[in-house]
């Protein structure tokens, strides 16, 4: 695929709250911030409120050349935030409120014609918390297209549900990227056999017929796990100033390999490059550095 791909991020859009001062988040916007930098058509499909945080949100995604059409407005509920804590060693911790604007997340047709024409949806798990976003979610993903690449984003900090739910959520993708933490509770939720993260992996790639599996580890780098390659990368050593996005650039920049039928160590080396860069910033949606955007479009062998 030669053109810049439309890469959908479907869920939570949100305001993560760092003390006095405040940076726009949610794992799936993160996502399509991340996959327009490196040169995609990046559309978030979520819900904000009437408020003025949701009018700093369109005006911040409108100065980054972000599409604001298919962010839903709630007239009664709020824009969502988070409140975020970084440890000394750059990990957040996260309060997030429940009853906001993504909460409601509302089927329409405006939705139904994204759905059909995006060549990736990333989805996460937190948007399902609620009932009413959770069917809508669900019906987005039926609805896309033949040949459109489903990316689960798993995300365990919240329950979900039951292991039917995130059997009927893995059969609906054809990637699943987790990290480290996730794939143990998951070995235990799923029921997964064997030791070990590449072990479980394989396993999950055979039980739903994914394409691919990722597990993140944090400065230990990752492991994508395809039905014939296994790849263990390093991550590069970098100064840790708030790790929160990290996961969200690095499935971007994955995708973006992906879809231009890069091999696994491609993938590998560019997505945790743009992660690990991510990390030495504050916030989920750094301003996009030249450079480093140029190395994860074009990784270098090592």
């Amino acid at each position: 695929m030669t053109r810049g791909a439309m890469c959908v991020g479907l869920g939570e859009l949100l305001w993560d709250i760092y003390g006095e001062t405040k940076r726009l988040g949610g794992a799936p916007a993160n996502f399509a911030y991340h996959a327009a930098a490196l040169g995609n058509q990046g559309i978030i499909a979520s819900r904000i409120g009437a408020d003025h945080l949701g009018q700093e949100a369109l005006d911040w995604l409108s100065a980054v050349d972000l599409t604001t059409e298919f962010l839903q407005i709630d007239g009664t509920r709020p824009t969502g935030i988070t409140q975020v804590e970084v440890d000394r060693r750059g990990e957040p911790s996260f309060t997030i409120p429940g009853e906001v604007a993504w909460d409601h997340l509302e089927w329409t047709a405006e939705w139904q014609r994204l759905a059909g024409a995006a060549d990736v949806i990333c989805f996460g798990s937190l948007a399902l918390r609620s009932e009413h976003s959770r069917q809508t979610s669900l019906r987005f993903l039926q609805n896309a297209r033949p040949g459109a690449i489903r990316m689960f984003d798993v995300n365990l900090r919240h329950s979900i549900g039951s292991a039917e739910l995130l059997d009927r959520l893995f059969g609906l993708s054809e990637i699943a990227k987790l990290n480290e933490r996730e794939m143990h509770q998951l070995a235990s939720l799923l029921d997964l056999r064997g030791n070990g993260i590449t072990e479980w992996a394989r396993q999950l790639l055979r039980r739903y017929t994914l394409q691919l599996v990722c597990v993140t580890m944090g400065g230990l780098g990752s492991v994508l796990v395809t039905d014939t390659d296994t790849v263990q990368h390093t991550a590069p050593q970098v100064d840790v100033v708030d790790t929160t996005g990290a996961g969200d650039a690095f499935g971007a920049a994955l995708v973006h390999h992906y879809l231009r039928g890069a091999a696994p160590d491609t993938m590998a080396r560019a997505a945790n490059r743009l992660a690990a860069w991510v990390t030495t910033q504050m916030g989920a949606t750094p301003a996009a550095d030249a450079a480093v955007t140029a190395a994860t479009r074009e990784p270098e062998s090592e």
